[in-house]
């Protein structure tokens, strides 16, 4: 093929969808499971995070917001990945998650997106219990009954889970978006390395 690379095709709307990636209460505040995990309390957290809370709070999610919002006006499908057990004891976590310790109670409220990207009614949260949604939920057969070909992605951690699910989707066809700049792990150099190479 000469000319534009077909990577580089205008988004259509009808046949888009944006993906939050675990925007969720465990990884995104600082009195969250995943630190609470760590021994650590909130403001211990976010000294340790210092760069990551920052980074969220004045960059990522405002820049989510008008992400989240410009999709809903245009008509692109919103969806959202959370971090959460099928169970309460997280008998159904990948080996992965065992060993790492993550176990997000089905319901609980780490399992809850953050309050400033709340999902509408209508609009679908896969749980998944591995790095890549791809793995653990059947997001690729929702997407296909959508007609989706076009993936925009923004979440966290850019280095872990949103990185799985981009090679993970274009493995699969779909043409994907990664929003760099709504997407934030807990490095500025770790970020940009992992945006480097999904490149």
């Amino acid at each position: 093929m000469t000319g534009t690379s077909i990577r580089e095709s205008a988004i259509v709307p009808a046949r888009s969808a944006l993906l939050f990636i675990d925007v969720q209460n465990y990884n995104a505040r600082p009195d969250g499971g995943m630190y609470i995990e760590q021994g650590l309390k909130a403001d211990e957290a976010e000294t340790k995070y210092d760069y990551f809370f920052k980074h969220l709070t004045d960059v990522v999610i405002p820049n989510m917001q008008r992400l989240q919002q410009a999709s809903r006006v245009i008509g692109i499908e919103v969806m959202y990945t959370v971090i959460e057990s099928l169970t309460k004891d997280g008998r159904d976590r990948s080996l992965d998650y065992k060993i790492t310790g993550f176990n997000v109670p089905k319901g609980s409220w780490n399992a809850k997106m953050l309050n400033q990207i709340n999902p509408q009614d209508d609009e679908i949260i896969f749980s998944k219990t591995s790095s890549s949604v791809f793995i653990s939920t059947n997001i690729h057969y929702v997407l296909g009954n959508l007609g989706i070909d076009f993936l925009i992605m923004s979440g966290l951690l850019t280095d872990q889970c949103v990185s799985s699910a981009v090679r993970d989707a274009c493995d699969l066809g779909y043409l994907v978006t990664l929003i760099t700049d709504a997407c934030s792990t807990y490095t500025q150099d770790r970020h940009q390395t992992s945006i480097d190479h999904i490149r």
